[in-house]
Parts: structure tokens; sequence; C-alpha cells
């Protein structure tokens, strides 16, 4: 279990300058006099400078001002507070610089409570918690650090310090203005009370990110129960693909770089959709954007606040940058009798380019009248829907066969084989939330047998054509 250890917290305080405003009443005093008793933090916190290495930040001082000014601390400007020396640490700090222009980064150094046997690891978040709750009370009562715009973003363990150092706040009558926790971790966090991990009371708006939920002997790596106002669960949330080995460093890490890629790709956002579980969701069943049931991956997510946790599911790349485009697909099949289990294959052709043949997974067999809905995710944008090819991949050996009879028994034409008749076809498009029906090209276009190909347009365009 002591792999599972996580060492990163990071917290973003932005608009320090219109802190100033909402304290000018009272008078400054040294650091930590507005505190009711001495305070000795057994976290490190040292701020990172753009370019410097993570080994070369600046050791600030809690309750000591001038480590502040020597550290080159610039209280006009945002900041934001890193977790412990991990290999993305710099890479997030350097995204969060780079996104926001001028910022301070602080790291939270617990290097000797995170590297404890998983139990006391798990103790001492709540002392790493109680840790910045006294940084941020500090630079409340000297730098006049306005609390509600704090950021705070933790992994794994991070994510429930993070929690811990929001209701230690608010256990003094103050509020963060966010939390983002990302994977946070599972073992004894996993069905704890609200009071024991991070919970949507911990902050004005609370967001996570689950990566690696699946579960091994009982346990997993990262927790699934939503912990936030917005749970986040890409791919599922049980693990993530581009890995030939699910380690728990690689998968759990995702969450991170899912994160960070929000930062450095501002023009490939990623939206995610409410749902109930992730099956209905490669059902197609959850795109829909209305109320507030889709919503930003990452930083620049849309902080409504919501009575209850909202599930939202999403599909990645295996690399950054992540984002996928989203389709829902609605296909009835009409007078089916016999129960087939066709290989079907799918390609499409917008305003922008066309995509490759995906195949068509469904989960039950075809039979009857039904409409059949699933999700296809594509790689780039193609813009506006055209058309649509259809192939149904037949057995080569069938075919061939069926192609004999027909052959050296003419009148066995009459007989058809297998045969598929589509009735009504509707495409959705998650990110621009737009639907388009399709009709099929020629008259014949509705039935298809195996090693068929079947092409349908745009009903709008077949119509005009017809018309013209």
């Amino acid at each position: 279990m002591r792999n599972l250890v996580a060492v990163s917290c990071c917290l973003i305080l932005s608009q320090l300058t219109d802190g100033r405003k909402f304290r000018d009443n009272q008078a400054d005093t040294e650091p930590g006099q507005r505190m009711k008793m001495p305070y000795e933090s057994k976290s490190i916190f040292r701020l990172y400078v753009d370019g410097d290495t993570l080994d070369d930040a600046c050791t600030l001082e809690l309750f000591q001002s001038q480590s502040l000014e020597a550290c080159g601390f610039n209280s006009s400007h945002p900041l934001a507070l890193d977790g412990l020396m991990e290999t993305w640490t710099s890479q997030l700090a350097s995204a969060l610089k780079g996104s926001e222009g001028s910022i301070n980064v602080i790291i939270a150094d617990w290097l000797d409570m995170a590297h404890q046997h998983y139990p006391i690891a798990v103790q001492n978040t709540r002392t790493v918690g109680q840790d910045i709750a006294h940084l941020l009370r500090w630079l409340e009562d000297f730098q006049h650090f306005p609390l509600g715009k704090v950021h705070l973003i933790g992994y794994s363990l991070g994510a429930h310090i993070s929690g811990f150092a929001g209701s230690n706040l608010a256990a003094s009558g103050r509020t963060l203005g966010r939390i983002t926790g990302l994977d946070p971790a599972g073992p004894l966090f996993e069905g704890m009370s609200h009071t024991d991990r991070l919970s949507p009371d911990d902050a004005r708006f609370v967001d996570a990110i689950h990566t690696f939920t699946q579960q091994r002997m009982g346990l997993s790596v990262g927790i699934k129960q939503p912990v936030a106002h917005f749970d986040f669960y890409p791919n599922g949330g049980s693990s993530q693909p581009g890995w030939f080995e699910q380690t728990v460093k690689c998968a759990h890490e995702r969450a991170v770089y899912l994160f960070i890629d929000s930062l450095l790709n501002k023009d490939k956002q990623i939206k995610a959709y409410k749902c109930s579980d992730n099956t209905a969701f490669d059902k197609g069943n959850c795109l829909d954007c209305k109320k507030n049931r889709c919503n930003t991956l990452g930083y620049d997510i849309k902080k409504v606040r919501t009575g209850k946790s909202k599930k939202l599911f999403l599909k990645t790349r295996s690399h950054m940058p992540y984002k996928l485009f989203h389709y829902q697909f609605r296909i009835q099949f009409i007078n089916q009798i016999e129960k087939l289990d066709p290989t079907l294959k799918v390609s499409l052709t917008g305003t922008l380019g066309e995509s490759e043949s995906l195949p068509i997974t469904l989960v039950e067999e075809f039979s009857g009248n039904r409409t059949f809905t699933f999700l296809i995710t594509l790689d780039t944008d193609i813009g506006d829907l055209l058309i649509m090819h259809f192939l149904w991949e037949g057995s080569p050996v069938w075919v061939n066969m069926w192609s004999t009879v027909k052959a050296i028994m003419p009148w066995s034409k009459k007989n058809k084989g297998p045969q598929l008749t589509f009735g009504k076809i509707t495409v959705k498009s998650g990110e621009t939330q737009r639907k388009t029906a399709f009709c099929p090209q020629t008259d014949d276009g509705r039935f298809i047998e195996p090693s068929q190909e079947k092409v349908f347009v745009r009903c709008e365009k077949k119509l005009a054509i017809n018309q013209g």
C-alpha cells in the first residue's frame, strides 16, 4: 500500500489586489499575531519561479514576512501552491504560470509524512491540511488575501488534504473558493463520512477527476464515489487508454495530465456529459447539455453549484491533447425477423473532413423493430455532417458460398439471405449539440446484406437535390 501515497496538493489564489478592500479598516500587525497560539508547520512551503528547478525553489518561512519578500512573492499576482516533488509537479506549475501569466506558485513539501506506511500517511493528511489552512489564514491576515479567490488542487492523498484544509478553514467561518481533486485516493476514504474525505462542503465549488477506480482485491487506488459538485469519469474512470500495462502510477496520474492538458490546450477543451453510469454513456444516451448536464473538464470548468453531485462521463485519446469528439447514433431497424449479430462499420464525411471506418459495438443482437443507440468518437473535428457510409462485413466463407449458390441456381435470388432494413437514422454531436437526420442515397439504400456498403446523405441535402 505504500506506493499509493500521493504527494501533491496545489493552491491557486487569484486577484490578490482585490483583497485589500476587504480589510482596509484593520490595522496591519505582525504575521501570526492574530493567530490564537503559535503554530509550527510540519510541511515545508517553497516558492517556484518560472525557469527554476524544483530543487532551487525558495523556502517560505511561515509567519516570517521577510521570507515572502526574499523569495519574490508578489501580492499583486495570483498564487498557486503545488505538492511534493513529483516528475509532473514542475509541468503543472509551468502550465499554471503559462496560462495565468504572472502567478506565484508554492510547493507544499510533506515528503517525510508522505513516505510512511499508507495508513500513517492517511493520518498525516489531516496535519498537512491544517498546515495549509494556517498558511492561508496567515496570508489573509498579513497580505489581506481573500480566501474566496483560493483554488486548491490536490492529487490522490493531496485531494483529501485540500478537503481537510477547506474544512479547517470552514470551522473558523472562512470559505475557500474552489478545490479540484485529481483522482482522490480510495483506500481508507471510500465510503467514509463527508467529514473524513474530500466533499462538496469543503469549498464554494469542488470538482474531481477520477481515472483509476479499477478494483483489485476489493480496493481501488482512486475513490469511485462522487466527492464533488462535478465528478468526471474519463473513459469510465476505472482505467485509461494508452497503457500496455495498467500500473498504479500511469493510470492514477492520468488525472494530473488531463488537468495540465486543459491549461496547455485552451483551444481543445474537453466536454463531459452527465450520465447515470458508463454503460449508459457507451450506448450514446447521455450527450444532452440542457440544464447544466455537460461541463468542461479541467481548469476552465463552468462553476455551477449543485445540490447533488453530478457524475459526468467522456472519452479521451491515449495521449495529449486528449480531446475526442462525441457522436450519438440512433438507428432504427424494421421488420427484422431473424436474429443476427452483424459486424457493421460506419464512416462519416463532414464539411471539414472525413473519418476512418469505425466498428459499431452493440450490446444486444438485432431482432424485431428496434432502435439502437451507440456512441462513436473521432480524433478530429470533421465539421457539419453530410454523408454516412455503412458497411456490413460479411463472413468471406458465407459470401462465397451464397454467390456460388446463386450462380448455379438463379431462382435462388428470390430467396434472400440475411438482410437488415434501415428505418430512421439520426446522429447528434455532443460538442455542437447539432442533430442530423440521414436518408438513403438510393431507393434500395434502406436494405443491406453481408459484404454490402450503403450510402446515406443528410436528409435536407437529398431533398434539395430531388427538388432541383
